[in-house]
This record gives C-alpha cells, structure tokens and sequence, in this order.
C-alpha cells in the first residue's frame, strides 16, 4: 500500500515511523527541516505530552475536540505515548507541573527518534516539496505538488494549520472552521502593573466581563499584560469570543482568592495587630512587596503611614483593588513561540474511530489541521500521537 503524508511535523512523523514495510511511504514537508515545531517547543526541550493517563480527564485540556478525542485517548493516551519513546532509546520525565519532557531536556533527542524511525522503515521524505493539489482518481489518489506528479493509495493530511492546505481540503469537499488564534497571553497596559514583570500569583481568579470566560489558576505579569496559566487556558476556551472582540475587553481580577469582605476583614486585624508598623514593611495575603507597593500607590496611600492612621475608607478601596480591580486588555501576544489555533476541518466530517474521511473514502487527517486544540501543556502533541496511532492501525487492517 503507498500512503502519502502531507506534512513532516509531529503527526506525519509519528504516523511514518509506525508504517513500516510493506507499506510504501512518502512525506511530503515543504520547508527544507522537518519537525520544526517539535524542535522549539517547550523552549528546545519539547513537552512531548503531559502525565494525565484517565481519557475522561485528559479531554477537559481540549477546549475543542473533546467529545470525539474521548474515544481516542480510550485507545492510546500519555502513558502509551512515554511508553513508545522510551522503548526507542528516549527517556522522559514527568515534571512536578505533570508536563513530561526528555530527560536530557533536549528536543534534538525526540526530533532524531522520529527521523530514525521513518529512515528504519525506508519511509521517502520529501523535503522543500509542497503539495499543490490531492486529485480523487477512482481507488486512488493524484498528488500534485511543487516538484512533480505522484500516486497513491491513501492520502493523510497532517500540516498542522496551513490555510493553503484548508483550500485544498475544501476543494475536496469538507468543511473548514475559520481559524482563530488560541493560546495567548493579554496584552495591558496599566500603571498599577507597570514595572511589575515577573510577579507572579497562585490560585487567581480572573474573569472577563460582559461574558461568561472565567478561569482559575495562576497568573503572571509580564513586560506586555497577563500571562500564566490562567490566562492560557483562558484565551484558548475564548478564543473564538476573544477574537470577535478584536482582543479588546475588560478583565476583573481576583489576585488573593478572598471574597471582598473576607479580605476587608483580613485588613482589619492586620491594621489592629500592627498599629506602629508601617505600610510599606509587611506585604499581607503572601503577595509581592513590589506589588503590595503599588496597589498602596494606586489607592494614594503613603507607604510610610503606619497601619494604625490608615482610613478605614483606604482599607475598604485596597480589598476592593486586590479582589476585583478591572484591567483594560488591548492585544495579545503569541504565547513563547507556540502558535496554536483553533479552527481547521469540520469534526462532524471526520470518523475518529478510524481518523477517516466521511467525505472522501482514503483520506485521513492527524493533528492541528483538524478543528482541534488544547491548552498549554504538551496536550496538543499528545492529540497529534494519538490520531497517527489510530491512522496506523486502521491501515494495518486494510494492508
């Protein structure tokens, strides 16, 4: 059987090194270096997957794709996947945060296996050669691409988000959802903020209003706004919402965890148990001293008042600010160098016990071209093994 693979990034590869002979495969991949994705991700030491082993959890990381990956990961999830690297030579490790990354935390290391897979099943890789047009030609299939003319007896595309490629998918019959960016981070520029890069907060809330986006988790300050998981995981389950709003938007921010009165409360005895210290010695609630003494700055409290002449009028507008102060987002930003979408082939058009096409008998699709995505975490690479493993298996039944 010759199967064509479009796309030489993770799914194509993970797909290629699981056909071995007698299948006759050939990827095609149109930037001269293969895998590009793998190799930066995870800042070069690639997240490969992430330690969550029950499919009915592991499907809550996927704001699209869910249902259908249930039975997916019903049939090969994160522990077949740490399982499949190191029986090839690539020990992992699970982190305190569940991410798994190679032990020598060298994406090289994931990126060589692949290849010597594919080269162990004399797989053709096609590299700078970019696919033009996939022609149903009765049982098989006319590939035409930047280089020459090929035929085939099954086709998989896997080119993760190309909109030439969903051009070619249309042309074929299926449906495309609209891409939008998915995992960013919210670009704000406030004063009570500013100079504050680095700062961090367990356990936020953070909420967008006129809307019904809210997340927990915790949050980062950086150069740009808000980062962190809470907003990844944010942007990624709103951003369809998110872009509608052309990244404009007011978020409400809970940086203690307290309800309002609670943390009013908490002042209140502070300001009784400290009367002589002053303001600026002691941060409550754990927080930074740094942001401590900016929200003082903000409130027009002076830092070297002590506790006891604080206004009570003063406490009342510092728990308002630390448990419901509203940021104005303008923009976003790529999150590191991981660009994900959300948008791709339609799910309802895809048999996702086989990967197969409803549309087209013998075209399969793997990965990020599908209307697929997940948080930040190693999530989206596990959908990309999982999908090729299932491709892999349903083609060695027809071989």
């Amino acid at each position: 059987m010759k199967v064509a693979i479009i796309g030489g990034g993770a799914a194509g590869f993970f797909l290629g090194a699981q056909l071995a002979p007698p299948f006759f495969v050939e990827i095609f991949e149109k930037a001269m270096t293969p895998l590009q994705k793998v190799k930066i991700s995870g800042g070069g030491r690639c997240n490969v997957t992430h330690a969550c082993f029950d499919p009915n959890i592991l499907v809550d990381f996927y704001p699209r794709g869910n249902k259908e990956l249930k039975s997916v990961f019903g049939r090969f999830q994160p522990g077949d996947t740490m399982g499949w690297f190191e029986e090839r030579g690539v020990p992992l490790k699970i982190q305190e945060d569940m991410r798994v990354f190679p032990v020598s935390d060298n994406s090289q290391d994931i990126v060589g296996c692949l290849i010597k897979e594919n080269q162990n099943n004399k797989n053709k890789i096609h590299l700078g050669e970019a696919v033009k047009e996939v022609i149903p030609n009765g049982d098989t299939f006319i590939l035409k691409t930047s280089k020459g003319e090929y035929e085939f007896d099954k086709v998989v595309f896997a080119p993760g988000s190309s909109k030439q490629v969903w051009q070619m998918i249309e042309k074929l019959g299926h449906s495309i959802v609209p891409p939008v960016p998915s995992l960013f981070t919210f670009n704000c520029k406030d004063s009570r903020i500013n100079g504050l890069q680095g700062t961090s907060f367990q356990n936020v809330d953070i909420k967008i209003l006129d809307s019904n986006l809210e997340n927990h988790g915790d949050l980062l300050i950086t150069h740009w706004g808000f980062s962190g998981p809470a907003v990844l995981v944010l942007s990624a389950i709103g951003a369809r919402e998110l872009y509608e709003k052309k990244y404009k938007f007011s978020v409400q921010i809970n940086f203690i965890g307290y309800h309002v009165e609670d943390a009013l409360e908490t002042l209140f005895q502070h300001k009784q148990e400290n009367a002589r210290q002053k303001m600026s010695k002691f941060a409550p609630f754990g927080l930074t001293k740094r942001f401590w003494m900016s929200m003082l700055e903000n409130v027009k409290v002076d830092k070297n008042l002590n506790w006891s002449d604080i206004p009570d009028k003063k406490l009342r507008k510092l728990s308002f600010e630390l448990t419901q102060g509203i940021y104005e987002i303008n923009g976003k930003s790529t999150y590191k160098d991981e660009f994900v979408t959300a948008g791709g082939v339609e799910l309802k058009e895809i048999n996702f016990k086989t990967m197969e096409s409803k549309i087209v008998p013998g075209i399969y699709f793997a990965g990020e071209v599908l209307n697929i995505d997940a948080v930040t975490g190693g999530f989206n690479f596990q959908a990309c093994w999982s999908e090729s493993f299932i491709i892999a298996e349903t083609l060695k039944t027809l071989q």
